[in-house]
């Protein structure tokens, strides 16, 4: 049928259900008269995501330093342990306020949530920079974590500005935009920490940076989320103001469910039901693969700094927080290409389990070639690194994307925020874990460099795969529940 043919009848259909004043029915009218791909929405949506991604992990190249300037550490050993604090700090305030900030999503609007968001990453990134102790570090994380809530709302977002045909798109740009901010963020603040030392023509000792050495990154990515905070005033409610009912919202919303694995595109699922989100095991069981690769992730993002860091004769490579940065601005760029141009057909063959199984089992063995790499001389050692690292990022990045597309057609539309609220809680809670978890191994693990079985870092990455291990198992049945049009074998 042509697009001119299925659009009139379908415009027809909106217009039953549309309400004056509305500004979810303005979207979906939008979406009827226009039925195109709408990259000024989707470009939005990316921007948003990844300024609020790139506070998470920028700290992770300098933080080695900046504990060891705060002096809590009394030896070098312990380092990773304080650190570990720091990082888990931001996913506990996460953690304890994803849930609420979702309902507030749903009750009063997408966009309040999303502006407040940006506004707290902008104001205690800046506070965090400017650290002197070990406890502001610890509590202005903490409020950047806790206050900035529009991580699940962003996602509900990102399926209702587009029709059922885009939504892999837009799901694919939430992870992809998300796994760029976490590349991104350490590749600035590697860089740009410590200004004095490396730059002491243009920031002399004396100056602001010289004795707030960490506050030029924060300062770079709070301006960024200054602007990114301007433009939001245009951005369009998708949330319907009006009670609808269940054939109402049938109507306006067709869930992706991949009933053919070649197929994208979606098919109105009538089974979907309101119902207690944690009774409903299709959502819940995505969510809890979602967390345990995050857990997996976040402990990775965390140790492979300290691990690429940390002195040869621990283990490490005796890397500069820049080559770190190099590393991570490489693998940024490696997976803008991958989720473009190569992640939509792999999905389109494969399907999204099929897709998360297979990374899956090749990032657990990928984990087994870190720890040789130290025994290699500069700059095969660089090369190496930046290869595994393009690999590890792009095989979680499209576990991730596989999980939102499961979460995000398990829920109605007035169910959506709050069901991404919940996986950020859970997903916060496990990353909340995982950097104190990783920071402590890593320091248990660099003082045992003469053990028989898995000595030294050799006993962190193998931990990493035995999570990722976890993670493949949950991806097949009784485990992952899927509806029965979803290939799952």
């Amino acid at each position: 049928m042509a697009g001119g043919e299925a659009a009139a009848p379908l415009l027809e259909k909106k217009a039953a259900v549309y309400h004056e004043g509305c500004p979810g029915c303005v979207v979906e009218q939008r979406k009827v008269l226009n039925p195109g791909v709408p990259y000024k929405q989707f470009f939005h949506i990316w921007i948003i995501i990844l300024v609020s991604s790139l506070p998470i992990s920028s700290l992770f190249p300098f933080l080695y330093f900046m504990i060891r300037d705060l002096h809590v550490a009394k030896t070098v050993e312990d380092i990773g342990f304080y650190a570990g604090f720091v990082g888990a700090s931001y996913m506990l305030g996460r953690a304890l306020t994803s849930t609420a900030w979702g309902m507030v999503a749903d009750r009063i609007g997408r966009k309040p949530v999303i502006v407040f968001g940006i506004f707290a990453a902008f104001l205690f990134n800046l506070l965090f920079g400017l650290s002197v102790r070990y406890w502001m570090a610890i509590s202005t994380r903490f409020l950047v974590g806790s206050m900035n809530g529009l991580i699940g709302p962003i996602r509900a977002y990102a399926i209702e500005v587009c029709r059922p045909e885009h939504h892999p798109i837009a799901l694919s740009l939430v992870s992809t935009a998300w796994a760029i901010g976490l590349i991104v963020g350490p590749t600035i603040g590697g860089y740009l920490a410590q200004p004095a030392e490396k730059y002491p023509k243009l920031f002399p000792a004396e100056s602001l940076f010289g004795r707030f050495p960490y506050f030029l990154p924060c300062l770079c990515i709070s301006g960024f989320c200054f602007v990114v905070l301007i433009s939001s005033i245009w951005l369009p409610e998708t949330l319907h103001n009006h009670k609808t009912n269940i054939n109402e919202d049938d109507a306006s919303e067709s869930f992706v469910h991949f009933s053919d694995p070649e197929e994208l595109i979606g098919r109105n699922i009538t089974s979907t039901t309101k119902k207690n989100l944690l009774k409903n095991w299709p959502l819940m069981s995505s969510i809890i693969l979602f967390c345990i690769v995050c857990f997996d992730d976040m402990a990775y993002t965390e140790i492979f700094s300290l691990w690429a860091e940390s002195d040869r004769k621990y283990g490490g490579l005796s890397f500069t927080s820049e080559d770190v940065g190099q590393v991570l601005a490489i693998s940024g760029a490696s997976i803008i290409i991958y989720q473009t141009f190569i992640y939509p057909s792999i999905v389109r063959v494969l399907g999204p389990i099929s897709t998360a199984r297979v990374a899956t089992s090749l990032s657990m063995v990928l984990l087994f070639t870190y720890a040789p790499i130290t025994h290699l001389s500069r700059p095969w050692s660089s090369i190496a690194a930046n290869v595994v690292s393009v690999l590890k990022n792009i095989f979680v990045v499209s576990i991730v994307t596989c999980c939102f597309i499961l979460q995000n057609n398990a829920v109605t539309q007035d169910q959506r925020a709050t069901a991404n609220g919940l996986a950020t809680t859970l997903m916060s809670f496990f990353k909340a874990i995982a950097p104190a978890g990783a920071g402590i191994v890593f320091s248990w693990a660099q003082k045992r460099q003469h053990a028989f079985f898995f000595p030294g870092d050799q006993m962190v990455f193998f931990l990493l795969a035995i999570v990722e291990l976890v993670g493949f198992v949950w991806t097949f049945k009784p485990f992952l529940a899927v509806p029965e049009q979803f290939p799952s074998n």
